[in-house]
């Protein structure tokens, strides 16, 4: 079942105790970020508000005692999307209460973890978030049956992740 609108925009309002991202894709080519990015590479200021929408989200879960985590695999050199999700994104969400971590991969095998990108709700939903290779976003579809799987993938992501305040020390993004 593939999800959109306010019927996807319901999982990040309705989880009771965690939501998890696993990030796995270096670049995302996402409409609604064209222009912050466009001003990004050409090194202008951050916009007041960027993001509030969505810092106004993790806010009010953090506050009710949610959890919204992410890891996010990563290959040195940093690709531009990831220097503007390092820049400007990543900072303001864990400000907001995100626990954002970074597996660096760059002189590393890869521990296990899938080739998908994924949300996980309440460790009992699990919803690909599958991509062109360009990082354009095809669909979001709700996965059925056994997520054992998922549930190893965010132990071995968590396990394998180190918190991005750490990562981002001397990262010059």
């Amino acid at each position: 079942m593939y999800l959109d609108g306010d019927e996807w925009e319901a999982y990040f309002r309705d989880f009771k105790r965690s939501a998890f991202r696993l990030e796995v894709h270096q670049t995302y080519t996402m409409p609604g970020e064209a222009a912050t990015f466009g001003a990004f590479l050409a090194g202008e200021p951050m916009p007041d508000g960027f993001n509030a929408r969505w810092h106004q989200t993790i806010r009010e879960h953090a506050a009710a005692g949610r959890t919204m985590t992410r890891a996010k695999i990563v290959r040195q050199p940093l690709t531009p999307y990831s220097r503007y999700s390092f820049s400007w994104g990543v900072p303001t969400n864990v400000a907001a209460g995100e626990d954002y971590r970074v597996i660096d991969l760059t002189d590393g095998s890869n521990p296990g973890l899938p080739e998908q990108d994924f949300w996980m709700f309440d460790e009992t939903t699990v919803v690909h978030l599958n991509y062109r290779p360009d990082g354009t976003q095809i669909n979001r579809e709700l996965i059925t049956g056994d997520i054992t799987p998922y549930l190893e993938w965010k132990r071995i992501a968590l396990a394998e992740s180190v918190p991005f305040e750490q990562y981002a020390k001397g990262l010059d993004v």
